[in-house]
């Protein structure tokens, strides 16, 4: 069937040697929407580590520049997808990554873990709600891709098993998933801005729906208040149902990576380059 003309691209490439065009295939024409949103939750996600939400509190940018901060990195990120970490483009974008990454003490530990939820975030939730399940293939390239990048990052005692990794990312959460203040705050900005991409008068919905997609752990160390089971229940239903409808769409040809629409950089890429970017734009106070 044509629809899985790209499915069939993938099965035939080697998950190991060939995981920068899988993972390009994969979350630029098969599932670009949900690795977009499993993305978002999975950097909500490490905001509920202490060390890690108190940091970006000092920063200032999830309150004065939250659009800016939230651009900057899904560009960066699509940057390194589309041309390849090796490529000039992707060699520009991880010079951004590290300079700003290098002007604070951030553990290797926490880069580490959330490493890890670029990874395995995407894969759970797509096998969730993806228009078709992953393959062993997607999945052994994604931890590759992205354990490449890690290394590219100066991240040490990156796990060399898929497995291994997955495990440390459990334990890390329960050992570190706990409220702090600064997770609250950090997760009311984030989820402002959630919000901020829909009419005014959708607010307290969106907050809702959001809050209703988070694991209790999370619920918990953000101490937002949880919604009624049936809003999440509603909510998963809307996204398999949405699965069932892009399962019946045309194959996609065209990337959908660094030419996503974003609220910062109109018209990107035409007229940028990646050191325009900037994950953060100034020192921490």
């Amino acid at each position: 069937m044509p629809r899985f003309t790209n499915l069939r691209r993938i099965s035939s490439l080697d998950p190991v040697a060939d995981h920068e065009e899988i993972v390009r295939i994969s979350a630029g024409l098969e599932f670009p929407w949900d690795y977009q949103k499993s993305l978002e939750l999975a950097l909500f996600r490490t905001y509920c580590v202490p060390t890690i939400s108190g940091l970006l509190e000092r920063t200032g940018e999830f309150e004065r520049r939250p659009q800016k901060r939230y651009d900057d990195t899904a560009v960066l990120m699509a940057e390194l997808v589309e041309h390849g970490y090796d490529s000039p483009r992707g060699r520009e974008a991880l010079r951004v990554v590290n300079r700003q990454h290098g002007r604070y003490d951030i553990s290797n530990d926490d880069m580490l873990y959330v490493l890890s939820t670029f990874i395995y975030d995407p894969l759970d939730w797509i096998q969730q709600y993806g228009w078709r399940p992953l393959t062993h293939n997607e999945q052994l390239a994604a931890f590759h891709f992205y354990r490449a990048v890690g290394s590219r990052m100066g991240i040490r005692d990156i796990p060399s098993d898929f497995g291994e990794f997955r495990a440390f990312k459990t334990a890390y959460e329960k050992q570190h998933f706990a409220f702090a203040e600064s997770n609250h705050r950090i997760g009311q900005y984030t989820l402002d801005l959630f919000c901020s991409w829909y009419p005014q008068v959708l607010k307290p919905v969106v907050s809702r729906a959001v809050v209703a997609m988070l694991d209790p752990s999370m619920v918990r160390a953000f101490g937002f208040a949880a919604p009624p089971a049936w809003v999440g229940a509603l909510g998963r239903l809307a996204l398999r149902v949405r699965a069932l409808v892009v399962r019946r769409m045309p194959v996609r040809k065209t990337l959908k990576l660094t030419s996503t629409p974003n609220r910062t950089y109109p018209g990107y890429p035409a007229g940028y380059r990646p050191s325009d970017l900037g994950a953060i734009s100034n020192t921490a106070r």
